[in-house]
């Protein structure tokens, strides 16, 4: 089993253009079927994991420091992948994020459909679209007045998220399906001249790396989370004005510093012009040309700050109807065929989700990947660089490992004890998963404890 993963990692490796050497530091430990699933999402979190931090150990490397070994085992990267569903405060379980209208109903034509009402704009979009109560029997009841892809268009006619379900077949036969099927699994392009940036001496991979995580949710706070497990210094940007899930705020701001900055205020985008100047990493997921409306797209940053490494995560790519749409990892996955996939290997009537948000965090760790892996082309070459990955190339990447076993159950709390670590934050004594990537020389660890949004002051660190 150790193969296929060791393959996909090279695979990964290889598209990144990083030497192959690195592959032989590699230690894979663990076995599928890892989580209750008929797709490999065990491979998969160490996969992406693994290639994530071996970018790492060769980054460190590359800048004066002696090779070192990496090691993942792939139960703890399963449960890396389903963090936020370990963390504990004060040995309690934050509140459950998930909104009570949230979830898939059936339509009057017969087919299944799914909404995403966590953010109250959306929950009170969607009862405006159906004009209905806020009851969940009361959306079902409005929602067999609709066909699902008639739902589904109308939703993102109103910026709103929801999507129908579909086989396999049918999303590869989909317009979206087939561009997503035409693009890399992450893309790392040069976009600009410039010198390679200087770095300070240091002991960790990505000390002295300077990352700005303009992200919400998991996917891009994932991406800023690894490098912060590297040692690099991520200043998380978020709006006052911008809903959050507190939830995911905890367990994805270890690590960082939080600052907000409302980007519709000249003063705070002039701040932030500020801070991309001294910045080598900015990884952002807002809607598709949200921040190029700001004045903040790849060019421009590239622009503010020749050599700056520019990530950009979405939900379904940047080609295709559908790029410019909005997107959460449960909706991609019904659009695209895992929930219908996963219903008919295990016997269920009604669409069944994976035991975690494994797009967003495969999605996640790929964009640290490539951000890692810009970062060696710009020290060795220079120049500007722009990282893309979306949730639904994350999607395709994952069908490719294959399908499982569905005998497995979810982990029993002391299997997964051994992972995790407790401290201290802003928010209580936190309980939560340690990073999986197991270094030799430079252990991957969170320098910084979880802090509110509006603990810091929008500055890099000394």
């Amino acid at each position: 089993m150790s193969a296929i993963v060791r393959d996909a990692v090279r695979q990964l490796w290889l598209h990144c253009g990083l030497s192959p050497e690195w592959l032989d530091r590699l230690s894979l430990s663990g076995d599928e079927p890892a989580l209750p699933s008929s797709f490999a999402l065990g491979r998969a979190a160490q996969a992406c994991i693994a290639a994530s931090g071996l970018a790492a150990a060769s980054f460190r490397q590359l800048r004066g420091g002696d090779a070192q070994t990496v090691d993942v085992d792939m139960g703890h990267a399963a449960a890396e992948f389903r963090s936020e569903l370990y963390l504990r405060v004060d040995g309690e379980a934050p509140a459950d994020p998930w909104d009570k209208i949230a979830g898939v109903y059936r339509c009057g034509d017969g087919r299944w459909l799914r909404i995403h009402t966590n953010f109250p704009h959306h929950r009170d979009g969607v009862l405006r679209l159906l004009r209905c109560d806020y009851d969940k029997a009361a959306v079902a009841a409005a929602l067999r007045d609709w066909r699902a892809f008639d739902f589904e268009d109308a939703a993102a006619e109103h910026g709103l998220v929801a999507t129908a379900l579909r086989s396999f077949e049918e999303w590869d036969a989909h317009p979206q399906g087939q561009a997503v099927a035409g693009l890399s699994t992450l893309s790392i392009r040069r976009i600009g001249d410039a010198p390679p940036l200087p770095l300070p001496d240091a002991e960790r991979p990505l000390a002295g790396v300077r990352a700005l995580d303009l992200t919400r949710i998991i996917a891009g706070p994932v991406a800023g989370r690894v490098l912060a497990a590297h040692g690099a210094d991520v200043l998380h940007i978020t709006s006052p004005k911008l809903p959050t899930i507190p939830t995911l705020d905890i367990d994805m701001g270890r690590g960082k510093r939080n600052a907000r900055l409302d980007l519709t205020i000249e003063a705070d985008k002039a701040r932030l012009r500020g801070l991309l100047a001294g910045a080598h990493v900015f990884i952002q997921g807002y809607r598709p040309g949200g921040l190029a409306e700001l004045g903040f797209s790849p060019q421009d940053a590239a622009g503010l700050r020749p050599g700056i490494v520019y990530v950009t995560l979405s939900a379904y790519g940047n080609a295709g109807p559908w790029a410019g749409r909005h997107g959460f990892d449960s909706l991609t996955q019904t659009a695209s065929g895992f929930n219908a996939a996963e219903a008919e290997a295990f016997g269920a009537d009604a669409p069944r989700a994976f035991p975690g948000q494994i797009l967003d965090h495969s999605a996640g760790c790929l964009a640290a990947l490539g951000a890692i892996a810009a970062l060696h082309r710009q020290q060795q070459e220079g120049g500007s660089w722009h990282v893309e990955v979306s949730l639904a190339q994350a999607g395709y990447w994952l069908r490719g490992l294959g399908r499982v076993a569905t005998t497995a159950a979810l982990p029993a709390p002391e299997q997964v004890r051994p992972w995790l670590e407790e401290g201290e934050s802003g928010f209580g004594r936190l309980l939560s998963v340690r990073h999986a990537a197991r270094l030799s020389a430079t252990p991957a660890r969170w320098a910084l404890p979880a802090m509110p949004l509006d603990a810091h002051q929008p500055v890099w660190a000394d």
